[in-house]
Formats: structure tokens, sequence, C-alpha cells
């Protein structure tokens, strides 16, 4: 108890303390920006007037707004001329920046609106505009806003020109409507909402709209077939604008019902929970967590694992998500991918360490967490601190994470991180490590060249060894007709030991490369274009120098059509290096020893532009010294706007002398929207492997941005029969939650 309350006070008085750096956004610090000198502008002019956001151009503060209509192609036709016309329209009073646009549409009874869920899915494939801003002017980072003609809204962040994050979730309001002339949208963005340097009128800009019947994107500004913060126009005239306070407080409360059937017991819990947020200037946030609760944080989707090597699952609590750009180290992400061509591993921040078991996957309660997150200058800075409660034979642990990196050349970064212990065991335990980032997006006409460096050591209470890892990476890249490519070595010590992060495979070493090309057809009438690719992977055990794994991909062609249906063939070879027998079932053993093994896959994507859009793959060749058929199915139907349903079948069927065995997927999402504020998803989902059935079921009010209700159910049953035959309840779970974010 008496840690737990040293450690509350310490926070505390760290974020009090920081309070006096508000004086810093009076200090006229050079910032890095983008200096491209070839980049479309437009001055942005100020308003005192406010608009009623109802999706109705009838406000006279359109009449005074900047009025942007030189659009062009990125997609099928780079910077060719946009089937439809579009108006837009940009302008900002002190506290909000306001969008506008007519979309102009010659058959209105086309335009494709199936999504009535904020951040839903179905947006993607639904008309919409866009919106980037890059408020530091640095070609890096930024925030990209999406309207939609139901009024509904998604947003993202870019960690980097290339890495948008979906999960990203901030206030602001839109709405739209659809006439004769096609729809009309309106969008009013509060400053609070914003990063940004208060010292500079002008921020990277650029907008966009898709229409999806022609597979069809323009933008205002873009290069080689890409828009984000690197490619952003420039929009001056920014000046005198008000963050507020810069203070929000997010109160809620959670009341919940947990029963055990088996043992005929139950639980029920009531938790209050706050959330305070600070702009010590306008670019540098503090936050402060109370008995933080997730209990209305969607599940994970399930992954059958054919490997020996642990599974990425990406982070979904806001807490963590808010400010994760700022947290991202040397160009490693998600994406896991296969046969060494993914970037996860060696992550020396995975934040779904804090607060999930391990072991279990079971919550674990945050007790407080503290987090400053930001810029200063040319400085990005984020610190974390979190203090975990306890659990059963462990006691609390206090949690610290720290990164700062400098925006350097035109579009780079360097920059170092620390983080301090290990949310799953008393173990101390220390990572230190330093990286830089190269990006040069013209490179040539058509290619972006970029570089990723890194170097990381940990130090472990117990461990001694090798406990280092480094990395070095160059790739060229298209989006147009042309060749790319990549290169990479990657180098982790046996003990190396990242107990924040997440790395799956230790103590070897790997080489990686691709090439790739690609071929547009500009004006065929149903390819628009193919994609090749032939990959190279090899890991290396370090102690012995024997071989982990092994991987030859060639993907023969990938056929797209201008409706977005994708074709693709590929065969693979495959090498698995067994040093110890490796049980891959229960009961079911490989014995150690060298295996290679063929196959080759055949899958065809339909595009979720039809209002029925199924996916089917089939896989077969060797496995280990068997061999094996793997089929994906899936299958994509809206049935209205106020129904949308996601089917999906995994099957692995596998024979060895070993022992055969048969892995099953299987999830069922459905969505049902009764309008803009009120919708109910639900994932059930069943794995033969666990032989178990879940159930995520939510019923969210969402009001206005920042006000949420959930009501949430959550059942586990064991499957006594196969599939959903003969369910057995294990554990169920009732929960209530509402928060509401006030702003001052």
């Amino acid at each position: 108890m008496q840690n737990k309350l040293i450690g509350l006070i310490s926070l505390v008085v760290l974020f009090l303390y920081l309070l006096p750096v508000q004086s810093l956004a009076q200090v006229d610090t050079p910032v890095q920006t983008n200096t491209n000198s070839d980049r479309k502008q437009v001055v942005i002019p100020r308003t005192n007037l406010s608009p009623v956001i109802d999706g109705v151009l009838d406000d006279e503060i359109w009449a005074q707004a900047a009025v942007i209509t030189d659009f062009h192609q990125i997609n099928p036709v780079d910077y060719g001329q946009p089937s439809q016309a579009s108006e837009f329209y940009v302008t900002y009073s002190e506290n909000f920046f306001y969008i506008a646009a007519r979309l102009y549409d010659t058959n209105p009874e086309l335009i494709r609106a199936r999504a009535l869920v904020h951040d839903n899915e179905l947006m993607g494939s639904d008309d919409q505009i866009f919106v980037v801003l890059d408020t530091f002017n640095n070609g890096l980072t930024g925030f990209r806003f999406v309207g939609h003609p139901n009024g509904i809204r998604a947003d993202a962040v870019f960690e980097g020109p290339g890495s948008v994050n979906w999960n990203w979730d901030g206030i602001w309001e839109t709405d739209s409507s659809i006439d004769d002339e096609g729809w009309v949208t309106e969008i009013a963005i509060p400053f609070t909402t914003l990063n940004f340097d208060p010292n500079s009128e002008q921020w990277g800009f650029s907008l966009g709209r898709e229409i999806p019947r022609n597979n069809e994107e323009i933008a205002w500004s873009s290069f080689n077939r890409n828009n984000n913060p690197s490619t952003a126009g420039l929009m001056t005239g920014i000046r005198d604008i008000n963050q507020g306070v810069g203070l929000d407080v997010v109160p809620s409360i959670t009341i919940a019902q947990a029963e055990n059937h088996p043992a005929n017991t139950s639980e029920d819990r009531y938790d209050p929970s706050l959330d305070v947020f600070y702009k010590f200037t306008p670019n540098l946030t503090g936050a402060l967590t109370f008995n933080t609760d997730f209990s209305a944080t969607e599940v994970d989707n399930r992954q059958v694992n054919l490997t020996r090597f642990s599974l990425f699952f990406p982070e979904r609590r806001d807490f963590f998500l808010q400010d994760s750009e700022i947290f991202s180290f040397g160009g490693l992400s998600g994406s896991a991918g296969g046969g060494g061509f993914g970037n996860s591993n060696g992550i020396p921040f995975y934040s779904r360490r804090i607060g999930l078991d391990s072991a279990t996957g079971s919550p674990v309660d945050l007790e407080v967490g503290g987090k400053v997150a930001g810029r200063v200058g040319n400085v990005n800075i984020g610190a974390l601190m979190v203090q975990q409660g306890d659990r059963l034979g462990l006691d609390g642990q206090d949690i610290f994470v720290g990164r700062v990196s400098s925006n350097v050349l035109s579009e780079s970064r360097v920059g170092v991180i620390l983080t301090e212990g290990d949310p799953n065991s008393a173990t101390d335990s220390t990572l230190v490590g330093a990286d830089f980032n190269y990006r040069n997006t013209r490179f040539t006409d058509i290619h972006t060249l970029t570089g990723d460096f890194w170097y990381q050591q940990t130090d472990t209470e117990g461990i001694e060894g090798d406990d280092k890892a480094y990395s070095a990476e160059a790739a060229l890249s298209t989006s147009g007709t042309g060749f790319g490519g990549r290169l990479r070595y990657s180098y982790l010590g046996d003990k190396f030991d990242p107990a924040m992060g997440f790395a799956n495979r230790t103590g070897i070493e790997q080489v990686s490369g691709f090439v790739n090309w690609r071929y547009f057809l500009d004006n065929h009438p149903l390819i628009r274009n193919n994609f090749s690719f032939i990959g190279f992977a090899q890991t290396d055990r370090l102690d012995t120098g024997e071989l982990q794994s092994q991987s030859i991909n060639w993907r023969i062609l990938t056929l797209i059509t201008n409706s977005g249906d994708q074709l693709e063939v590929q065969v693979s070879k495959e090498t698995e290096g067994l040093q110890l027998p490796f049980q891959i079932r229960p009961g079911i053993i490989i014995p150690a020893g060298e295996y290679g093994f063929n196959s080759y896959e055949i899958s065809l994507n339909t595009t979720n532009q039809r209002d029925f859009s199924p996916d089917i793959s089939y896989k077969q060749g060797d496995f280990y010294n068997g061999e094996r058929r793997e089929v994906k199915f899936g299958v994509n139907w809206t049935a209205s706007r106020n129904l949308s349903m996601e089917f999906n079948y995994e099957l692995a069927d596998i024979e060895m002398p070993e022992g055969d065995f048969v892995s099953r997927l299987i999830s069922l999402d459905m969505n049902i929207a009764f309008n803009a504020s009120w919708s109910w998803a639900s994932l059930m989902q069943y794995d033969n492997g666990s032989d178990s059935v879940g159930l995520n079921s939510r019923l969210r009010w969402t009001p206005r941005a920042g006000e949420d209700l959930y009501l949430v159910l959550n059942y586990n049953m064991d499957s006594l029969d196969g599939a959903f035959r003969g369910v057995q309840l294990r554990e169920s779970e009732l929960v209530l939650k509402y928060s509401r974010n006030f702003r001052f």
C-alpha cells in the first residue's frame, strides 16, 4: 500500500510540476518544416462566424472561406481528370477549423452510403472525403479526418508518412446530406483536438475524395499515388488560434457482474475511474488515469498459430493509443508477416504488455498511470508511467517508458528510448535503444527511398550474456509502374529480453529482402494493375550457426481489376530447422531435424463495394514431413445500412507420420446500426484448439464525440461436441459503462 501511495504522489507531483511548461508556448522555438519547394499552396482566411453543422451549405461563413476546386486523380490514373467535380470550402476561427464540401455527382442515386456507425470498416468502401492536417509541417506526422454521406466520421493519426493508426479517436463534429446534385458535408474540428506549433502559420494540408463505384480516389495534393503528410500541400494564414485552458476531464462509471457457472459463483463490481488530460503547451500533453477500466474495449480476433513463435495482437485501448506515434521506434510495427518479411520482432515498447497477464491474457488492474507526450520545438517527447494492481502471486509493478526523438533532414528522424520494469515479473529489467529513420519521398520521380537503423540493449536482473539487438534496412518503393525492393539485416542476441516489448525470436540473425514489380494499365477495360513479388528470408541461430528458418516466396501475379477484385497466385519454398522437438498439437510432436517443404496458394478477394463480397483462398503442399491443405473462406454481406455481417472460416488439414489433425477457426461478426448514435456489434468466435466459443456483444450509444454509453455482454463457453454444438457456459459478464469528456 505504501508503494502505491508513493507512486500516486510521484505522478501527481510530476503532473503539477510540468504546469509551468505552459510558458514554453510563448518561446519562439524553431521547428523543422517540410521545405519541398514545388508544393501546392492555399491561403486560409480567418472568420468570426460559426456554421450550424447540419450538412446544408446555407451558412454565411462559407462565402468567406477559401474555395478549392483543382483536384486530380490518384487512382485509377495518376493525375488524371476526376470523373466528378468537387468544391471544398476551408476557413477557421479562434477555436475551430472548418471544412465543407459540395461533392457533385451526375448519378446521385449511385452514391454508396452503406455505413451508419462511426469508424466502421464499411466506411472504407463508401463514398467519402478526407482531410490531411500536418500541424507541424514536418512531412512526417499528422491527422486524417474522414467525412461520409451519412454524417458519420472516422479519424486516424499518421505515426509516419506510411503508417496510419486508425484506432485513434478525436473529438470533432460532422454532418452530411444527399441531394439531386450529389452530397454535401460539413466538418468542425476544435483546435483542442489537435497538437500544433503555435508559432507557425503554415501547416501541411491536403483534401481528397473517394468514389468507390469507379474505384476512384482524387486529391488536391499528392505524389506518386500517395496522399499523406510527406506529399501534402501547404496551408498558410493560421494564426491567433486558441486551445482554451487545455484541460480534459473524463470520468467514467462501470457497473459489472461476472459469473463462474461451473462453480456457481458471481462477483459484482462498481468501478469509478478518471482520466485527466492537460495541454502544457498546444503541442505537449499530459495525462493521468486513475483506476483505469478497459471493459468496453473490443475483443481480439482469434488467430491460428501453426508455428512455434508467438503471434502479434494489435493494441485497442484508447489510453495507450493516444499519442502512440510518439513512441514508435525504428520503423517497427505490428505487421508480423510470415517467413521473416514482417517487422514486429524487436519492438522495444509493446503496450499490450501493460494491464494484461502474459500467461492468461486476463486483464490486470491499473491503479494509476501518467503520460506526457508531444513536441517541444523540433523534439518529440513521450514518457509513460503506470502502476499495476496486485494479482495472485505478484505485487503491483511500476513501469516506465521514455522516448525522445528529433526531426532531422527534411523527412527523417533520430531518437532514443528507455524502458524500466517488467509488467509480468518482479525482476528488474531495463532497455535502452537508439534509432534513425531516413525517408526521401522524391528520390526519383516515381520512387521513395527509406532506411531504418536501430540498436537496443537490455539489462535483466540475474541474466548475463548477449543482450543486444540491432537492425539495418533500406527500401525503394513506388506506387506507380516500376520496380521496388527492400533489404534488411537483423541481429537479436540470445539474452535480449525486452520485458516491455515484443520479441518472438531471439538468439538469431536474419537476412531478408524482396523485389517487386508493379504495372498499371491506365486504359484497360478490366485490369487496373498487376503486381509481382519475390522475397527471401533466412534466419540462423547464433549459438550453432545452424538454420532456423528459410523462406522463398514468389507471388507470380496479383491482378487487380478496375472494380477492386484481386486474384493472387503464389508459390513458396520453406525450410525449418528444429533444434528441439516441436509439439504442434497435444500429443503430436515433430522430431528435431531440418525439414524442407513447398506449397502453392491461389486466392480471390472480391471488392467490398458490393453488398455481397466473398473471399476464398486455397493452399496445398508439404508441411514438415507431411502434407497440408488450407482453405480460407469469408463473406461480407451488407443487407442495408442498418445491418451488415461478416463470416469467416479457416480450415487447415494436416497429415503427418506423427499424427493427423484439423485446425478450425470460425467467426461471425454482426453489426446493427439503428442510427448514427445507436449501434449493436456482436462477435462470436470458435476455434478447436481451445474447444471454446466466445461471444462479445456491445450495445453503444454515442450522442456526440466524447460521450459513450456501453452495455457489454461477454460469454465464454466450452464446446463439447465441436463448433457450436453441445456448448456449456463457463463464464459470463455483464458490463454497463458510461463516460463523458468535459473539455475546458
